[in-house]
Parts: C-alpha cells; sequence; structure tokens
C-alpha cells in the first residue's frame, strides 16, 4: 500500500470520526421538567405543593358536574360539596348539577380545592339551604 492510499484511508476515519462525535451530545433527551416513569416514556413532574393556576373560575353553575370535571381537567384540585346541606357524598359527579362554586364565575382561582356545591340531577338548587 502507498503512502498516499493509507493517508487518505486514516483521513476518512478520522473525519467520520469527528462527524459522530459533533452528531453526538452531552445534554439529555429529556427537558429538565420531566423524569422518565417508565422506559421510553416521559412524565412531567407535578410539584409537591402546587401553586394556584393563574386562570378564571368558569361559569359552570347549572352544569353537570361531572363534565365540568372532565372540562376543568386533572390539573386542577377540585372539590364537590352536598349544596342542600345534607353532607351526602359525591361519588359520580355525573349525577349531580353545580348551584354554586368557589370561588364564583369568572373569579380568579387563588386558593385550592376549587369547590363545587352541588345537588343531584332531580333536585334543585332553590330548594338548598342558603349559605
Amino acid at each position: 500500500m502507498t503512502t498516499t492510499k493509507l493517508l487518505g484511508s486514516a483521513l476518512v476515519a478520522v473525519l467520520l470520526a469527528s462527524v459522530t462525535a459533533c452528531g453526538a451530545s452531552s445534554a439529555p433527551d429529556t427537558p429538565a421538567d420531566t423524569a422518565p416513569s417508565a422506559p421510553g416514556t416521559t412524565e412531567a413532574r407535578r410539584p409537591a405543593n402546587p401553586e394556584p393556576v393563574a386562570a378564571s373560575m368558569p361559569d359552570v353553575i347549572g352544569g353537570n358536574a361531572g363534565r365540568a370535571q372532565e372540562q376543568m381537567g386533572s390539573q386542577i384540585d377540585m372539590a364537590f360539596e352536598d349544596a342542600s346541606g345534607r353532607k351526602r357524598p359525591v361519588d359520580d359527579p355525573a349525577e349531580w348539577k353545580i348551584c354554586a362554586s368557589r370561588p364564583g364565575p369568572n373569579q380568579q382561582i387563588t386558593d385550592y380545592p376549587v369547590v363545587l356545591e352541588v345537588v343531584r340531577t332531580a333536585e334543585n338548587c332553590e330548594d338548598a339551604p342558603p349559605e
């Protein structure tokens, strides 16, 4: 093998090695606010004490509690209270309608949990005792 061919082969090897090294990154593939939850998946980290979201409470009065829960999503800490005063547990929000909310409609959400005061769908909000 001649010196030119030997230098040509070595030059090609050095160029390939430098291209491979330049394409590699020492930075992680996942953003800093995510952590792998299982191989091949990532899940956003949630703070232990979440801050209230900078959002306004939607006007859900008169609506179905189950739909409101779906629309507001799992990011919002939400509680249901029996507006009739009987302190019944709200096991299936879809069977209840909303009479009032804390905070009220279009007010800033500043505290958790967001509270929806509800009655059974067959009942009237007007029959609920005033606060």
